[in-house]
């Protein structure tokens, strides 16, 4: 991947200066996570096109949060699986993908071809979350973020299964994210 004007520069960074407009700054937070977020996307979506379409709402709900609100997210990665998966669970209600927050921005719809939906597929499989947790992170980190992130468990769910408090599973979640972002930013 080629980086951006901001590609040196941590996610808080960016998130600060897409916060005060910087679009080269949003621009290198897309670049740094799309395949991350359509990965997430793709393990509940059925058809490439809805995971690209919801990918797509996710980052302008993201670059739309972050123009109206006082204070941006700590971090990158947890905030934007979160609004991945609101958009998901959004989506799955309705039957269709909700496009509010493009029509807000001004923003056309792009029509993907059969070349960019070969694009999410390879993009999609080269990002393989479920090794690069296991080589990042201690077992029960891995057992928690799957669980909670990608499966939508919540924690008293969880903690029941592995017979463990709410607090130990939110604290491997929390611990294992950070891990996860850690490894991220130092890959830029």
């Amino acid at each position: 991947m080629i980086a951006g004007p901001r590609g040196g520069l941590a996610d808080e960074r960016l998130l600060r200066l897409a916060a005060d407009g910087d679009g080269d700054a949003f621009a290198e937070l897309y670049r740094r996570h799309l395949s991350l977020v359509l990965t997430f996307l793709s393990r509940h979506c059925p058809r490439p096109d809805l995971a690209a379409d919801l990918a797509a709402e996710t980052f302008v709900a993201a670059l739309s949060s972050l123009r109206e609100r006082d204070s941006q997210p700590s971090s990158a990665v947890p905030w934007l699986l979160t609004i991945a998966r609101n958009k998901l669970i959004d989506s799955v209600r309705r039957g269709e993908v909700e496009d509010a927050a493009r029509r807000k921005l001004g923003l056309e719809r792009i029509e993907l071809d059969d070349e960019d939906l070969e694009q999410v597929e390879r993009l999609t499989s080269a990002t393989d979350l479920d090794a690069i947790l296991v080589e990042l992170l201690p077992r029960d980190q891995v057992e928690a973020v799957m669980a909670h992130v990608i499966d939508e468990r919540d924690y008293e769910d969880i903690a029941r299964e592995l017979k463990t408090s709410n607090a130990v599973i939110r604290k491997r979640v929390s611990r294992g994210l950070g891990g996860l972002r850690k490894h991220l930013e130092r890959r830029r």
